[in-house]
């Protein structure tokens, strides 16, 4: 075969270049986006979280730290009593007026053996007013820094008391 000497010389087909990493496409952007929030969000809650962790810490502290610092049992009991008093003010505004069994009721919460009621919780009543204690008020302490561990917690919801 010759070659015609009038047509110009053909050349074989020129590919474009490979495509660069950078840009990424609209869709690497979105998926981009969307991990850098879901790590943003991640990182927030647990931060959150173990932000409120300390803050309980801290609280349980406190109030190990102010029973430690009275001797008497009925002082203890009325140390307890303000602190629960305090822990519960921040949920529910109301308990800060609560008195006598609806105060009970309230340390109560759902927790169907009603342990303030009926139980050994019943010190926080009048045990703060008693010059001697006839039992030993450490169930009732006991019970106490439990209830304001769960108000710290904010599963005061639970009581039935807005």
């Amino acid at each position: 075969m010759t070659m015609n000497p009038a047509l110009p010389a053909l050349h074989d087909i020129h590919l474009p270049p490979a495509p660069g990493w950078w840009p990424p496409a609209p869709g690497w952007w979105a998926l981009m986006v969307l991990v850098v929030g879901g790590l943003a969000w991640f990182g927030w809650t647990r931060w959150q979280v173990r932000r409120r962790v300390r803050t309980q810490e801290r609280m349980l502290a406190q109030f190990d730290a102010a029973l430690a610092a009275v001797v008497e049992p009925p002082a203890k009991l009325a140390a307890a009593s303000e602190l629960l008093r305090r822990a519960a003010r921040c949920d529910h505004a109301a308990a800060a007026t609560l008195v006598g069994e609806a105060w009970l009721d309230f340390l109560d919460g759902a927790d169907a053996d009603k342990p303030f009621s009926r139980g050994a919780g019943r010190a926080l009543l009048d045990g703060a007013f008693r010059p001697h204690l006839n039992d030993d008020a450490t169930p009732a302490l006991e019970l106490a820094r439990a209830r304001f561990a769960q108000l710290l917690r904010g599963h005061s919801a639970e009581s039935g008391h807005a």
